[in-house]
């Protein structure tokens, strides 16, 4: 059963019986639920001193609470959920059974009586209090500044008062999170009003049953600067738990810091086992008896002025399937090294897993690889083909044998295009700009500037960016500032080392060792990608030249584009465009990175410079698609949208409406995100085609 519709049955019915007839044993797994946040009658409930779930922390029903991350196994019953650790109590066990009962069949059905509770701890283990005195004491030290680890439905959150600005400096000091923004909850819309500017479409994201995080434009001078360092946005969400509208009932906060206790780069923390390592990073735990089977973290979405876009799919919106015509059974697609999500194919469906995160350590590989199994467990899939990414080195390659010999390589921007095909239903071969950070390409180069054309079937790359060397590999991508030498230095061996030390006289000595580098070829791999170019002039304007974050230089670059004075701004940047030895276009930026120093050395306004920059790539990847139709006027005037830089809304919409204008259908992604959080979709479909050809052979 994949949906309900409610309606009155024709009165030819109304002598007839009508019978509830309960299957223990159901074979589909069409219907898996999501977490859903607390509905409007159990609030209520839970607000009446009269009734007997009165400020219960645990009260659910047939439309909230803990499903998903409860989930031992299939079907979704009581018994096969973590949810059987605690049997009801007589009154339940009433409302469960009673067809008129909005609690029937109910599986996470409880009561103070019979449900979870609540135990805090202090860092020695002690335990401090239960149940309301534990609530009430979790408030009082959040007020004082104390740090709190929170056990929610998918793991363990860090809390602590928004507004106390030591508290926040602290947690990020325990969490290794010197720069990355932190998510707060808020009590009411009233409050999130306070802090930030809402829209309706907004508001609708943030009261919507998934309760996700929503990337909302902050209020200048309200909350202190080190919950989101140099960012005009913040993460915003409303309580979606009935303990999270418990922390907020006294009045005495209204904005807490609500962050994955995890360290960065580590897996969620969802077990009371994690409590020791808790103590060395929260002043107390508080905690409960419900023991989270999947955890999960909470989903991010943004309004793009026209539709919400994914930022991470995960609480609310996962397990939720996706339809497709394409013959995925029994096929495990494992996505990528960062933002990894996996996909598997059941029957007519792809279960998308929700964001894992980067896999860069053994204790994230391992959480990665649990994942896939239980997950494969519960759906019943062996997995007869595995699709993985083409790159020798990324963790699937050495994850897919133990599943299945029959492995399935797939190009990582060839999974972004079809990734965003089937996120739009389209089936026949169209053009596709990737505009991304990193992938290895066919010819042994990193890829991330890509113009193609195909479908799930095959595909062509048409046109790219001209590539130039990254000095020290993936340590140029925590460092920009050495992406920027190594592109000056390749446009201009003479010149270029000049402007390097005018940019960087701090790097003389490694400056002279990457120009070394450069010339004998050691450890210096060709890239032409979008997320290395935005690094470099990042670097170059003097904005950031070292990330402590994945896509830091690009994302504060941008910040830029935000101010209103720039909108009378439509001048660009001079490029080339030339055909190399492969006929593709190549895409010479050169001219525009000479002109962009030269404008930094007048100091000329840097958001000025910003602007031209976007419209320049704007220009760019118009002009470039129309280049290619005018060679090739056979081919679809389709165009679909993927990869990380389009995260970056005003690309994604001005090269949109710049198509659009030339006759162009236009498609950026709708249900999954456009960065590697997408990928495994694409892999999938790209799998499917792959094995029915394999299958044709046999």
């Amino acid at each position: 059963m994949d949906s309900l519709d409610k309606g009155r049955l024709s009165s030819m019915y109304k002598d007839k019986a009508i019978q509830i007839i309960v299957k223990e044993k159901v074979e589909s797994t069409n219907w898996i639920p999501a977490d859903a946040a607390i509905c409007d009658h159990c609030f209520e409930e839970m607000e009446d001193p009269d009734n007997r779930r009165f400020q219960y922390p645990f009260i659910s029903c047939r439309q909230c609470g803990p499903r998903y991350t409860v989930i031992d196994r299939l079907p979704y019953h009581r018994l096969n959920t973590t949810m059987k650790e605690l049997p009801t109590c007589l009154e339940c066990k009433v409302e469960y059974e009673t067809p008129s009962n909005r609690r029937h069949h109910a599986q996470s059905i409880c009561c103070p009586n019979c449900g979870p509770t609540i135990t805090l701890f202090d860092q020695s283990g002690e335990s401090l209090a239960e149940n309301h005195s534990a609530i009430t004491q979790t408030i009082n030290l959040i007020k004082r500044g104390k740090i709190i680890a929170i056990k929610g439905i998918g793991g363990f959150h860090l809390a602590c008062d928004a507004y106390q600005k030591k508290a926040v400096d602290q947690l990020r000091l325990r969490k290794k999170r010197p720069q990355k923004p932190l998510a707060i909850m808020v009590k009411s819309l009233e409050v999130a009003r306070k802090l930030s500017y809402i829209s309706s479409q907004e508001e609708e994201l943030l009261t919507s049953p998934e309760k996700p995080i929503v990337l909302l434009r902050k209020k200048e001078g309200v909350l202190p600067s080190n919950l989101a360092p140099g960012l005009s946005t913040i993460g915003v969400m409303l309580p979606y738990t009935p303990l999270h509208h418990l922390l907020f009932k006294s009045n005495t906060l209204d904005c807490i810091v609500m962050t994955s206790a995890n360290s960065s780069g580590l897996p969620i923390l969802y077990r009371d086992d994690h409590l020791k390592y808790l103590q060395n990073i929260a002043d107390y735990i508080m905690t409960h008896n419900r023991e989270i089977n999947i955890p999960i973290d909470d989903s991010v979405v943004q309004y793009d002025g026209i539709q919400k876009r994914y930022v991470r799919r995960a609480r609310g919106f996962v397990p939720k399937s996706f339809h497709t015509t394409s013959n995925v059974d029994q096929i495990i697609a494992l996505g990528g090294n960062q933002k990894n999500t996996f996909s598997i194919g059941k029957q007519d469906k792809i279960f998308m897993s929700a964001h894992v995160g980067d896999l860069e350590n053994e204790e994230m590989i391992n959480f990665f690889e649990n994942h896939v199994h239980r997950s494969k467990k519960w759906l019943g899939i062996k997995g007869q083909y595995v699709a993985v990414d083409k790159h020798p080195r990324y963790v699937s390659n050495t994850i897919a044998p133990k599943i299945n010999h029959n492995i399935l390589s797939v190009q990582h921007h060839h999974a972004h295009h079809v990734s965003c095909m089937e996120d739009n239903g389209l089936k026949e071969p169209c053009l596709g700009i990737i505009l991304d950070g990193t992938g290895y390409g066919n010819d042994g180069n990193i890829w991330g500037f890509e113009f193609l054309y195909g479908d799930a079937k095959s595909f062509k790359r048409l046109a790219h960016l001209q590539y130039t060397p990254l000095p020290g590999g993936e340590k140029a991508v925590q460092e920009p500032w050495r992406n920027a030498v190594g592109m000056l230095l390749y446009y201009w061996p003479e010149k270029g080392k000049e402007l390097c030390m005018k940019l960087f006289p701090e790097r003389v000595k490694e400056i002279n060792i990457i120009e070394k580098m450069i010339a004998h070829q050691i450890n210096t791999p060709l890239a032409g990608t979008c997320g290395r170019l935005f690094d470099a002039v990042s670097a170059i304007l003097g904005i950031c030249s070292t990330s402590t974050y994945e896509g830091e230089a690009a994302i504060k670059l941008s910040e830029y584009m935000n101010e209103t004075e720039l909108e009378s701004i439509h001048d660009i940047y001079p490029f080339h465009l030339q055909t190399n030895i492969a006929n593709e276009l190549q895409l010479d930026l050169s001219p525009m990175i000479d002109q962009i120093i030269q404008d930094k050395i007048q100091q000329q306004s840097i958001p000025t410079i910003i602007k031209k920059f976007h419209n320049t790539l704007v220009t760019s990847c118009v002009q470039i698609i129309l280049k290619l139709v005018e060679n090739k006027p056979e081919l679809n005037r389709t165009v679909v949208l993927s990869g990380g830089s389009f995260q970056n809304l005003y690309l994604v919409k001005e090269i949109q409406k710049g198509l659009q204008k030339e006759g162009f259908n236009v498609y950026p992604h709708k249900n999954v995100p456009c960065h590697d959080g997408g990928l495994s979709l694409g892999q999938i479909i790209i799998a499917a085609h792959k094995a029915e050809n394999l299958r044709k052979d046999l």
